[in-house]
């Protein structure tokens, strides 16, 4: 070895270089994909929700369009498609205001239910320390008053700001169901031709898996709802109905949404109905949360998504802490389409290894 000259690097440290370069690219890539879809991240939810009606109502369009023109098809089913939605919520606005005045009324015999459980063994709480707490939450709203009407301002804000975000979906949507392939065709064809074959390879994995999961995920969700709904309609709990739409909304957040609903639907039962409904409402979560893990997820979702449960788990946490409820709700798909993506990737790769003279899925195609 000559003077000055320093010792050479050893493979593995070459190696781990020559990977940490490239993950620190990616990594500012996400980050800033992350960034672009926090600054529009209504657009980008519109987006996602118009993905999710064209996975569901894509199939119906293309059934009535075999008797219709395709514009006429697609706007009979987008049409009847929102009836079906309002028809579902005016059901459920009915529901709670036929039951309102029962249910205040059983609320307040509730609570006093319960603070005469919670005075008597083994909780023996001192009746003073319970009038205390809530002449102090009746204190602390009438203190924070201008709070919460500047709250629910913000609130209606929030609201345009949602109806926005749905009419873009619904915009999204339409264009989606009528010509969906030719607009995949047209992105495609504006890509260099290198990666036109992997690009239709990868989107395609990515729009079987999305549709895939979505169709999956409502099954799951409406089987959940029936069963919460007619187990709640049994023991007499109030607002059953729509009890059983928020335990649908909540099962679109794996492992987590549904426990959550069903908790809700607890306390109405321990308000409304006493201690011991309260506790047949919580074996509910747990005989639900049995069926939906051991039979439902994996006979329907398995040919969908596969991932591992600790991989939905900790996705759905994720996303939780990056984008709230959105995040989510999202994590789950994203992540199965990315890992769907690259597994199909993967295959074609080694399939066109193994055929002699084809090295790459994109030559000679």
């Amino acid at each position: 070895m000559q003077q000055g000259t320093p010792p050479p690097v050893i493979p593995f440290l070459r190696t781990a270089a020559a990977y940490a370069w490239r993950l620190l690219v990616v990594g500012a890539v996400v980050y800033s994909l992350f960034a672009v879809l926090g600054r529009f991240h209504e657009i980008g939810v519109a987006v996602f929700l118009g993905l999710v009606v064209t996975a569901l109502l894509r199939p119906v369009a293309d059934l009535a369009a075999k008797g219709l023109p395709r514009p006429l098809a697609v706007t009979v089913t987008v049409l009847g498609s929102i009836a079906l939605v309002l028809g579902v919520l005016a059901l459920v606005g009915e529901a709670v205001d036929h039951d309102r005045t029962t249910l205040v009324r059983e609320f307040r015999e509730g609570i006093d239910r319960i603070e005469d459980w919670l005075e008597r063994p083994p909780f023996r709480l001192n009746p003073e320390a319970l009038s205390d707490v809530q002449g102090r939450i009746g204190q602390f709203l009438s203190s924070h008053r201008s709070t919460l009407i500047s709250e629910a301002m913000s609130g209606a804000h929030r609201l345009v700001a949602v109806l926005t975000t749905l009419a873009l979906a619904l915009f999204c949507s339409v264009f989606f169901i009528h010509s969906g392939d030719r607009q995949w065709a047209w992105l495609r064809e504006q890509l260099p031709g290198t990666v036109r074959v992997r690009m239709d390879i990868g989107g395609r994995a990515a729009w079987r898996t999305f549709t895939g999961y979505t169709h999956g995920i409502v099954l799951v969700a409406a089987v959940n709802a029936v069963l919460v709904g007619l187990a709640l309609w049994l023991l007499g709990v109030p607002l059953a109905v729509p009890l059983a739409l928020l335990e649908f909304m909540a099962a679109f957040v794996p492992l987590i949404g549904s426990p959550i609903a069903l908790a809700v639907a607890a306390i109405v039962a321990l308000a409304s109905q006493g201690p011991w409904v309260a506790a047949i409402v919580v074996a509910l979560i747990v005989v639900i949360g049995q069926i939906e893990g051991h039979l439902l997820h994996p006979l329907v979702m398995s040919w969908a998504v596969r991932l591992h449960p600790l991989v939905v788990a900790i996705s759905v946490i994720a996303g939780a802490i990056a984008a709230g409820v959105v995040g989510a709700v999202v994590a789950v798909p994203m992540v199965s389409v990315v890992w769907a993506v690259y597994t199909e990737l993967r295959d074609a790769r080694e399939a066109a290894e193994g055929e002699p003279g084809a090295a790459d899925p994109a030559v000679g195609k």
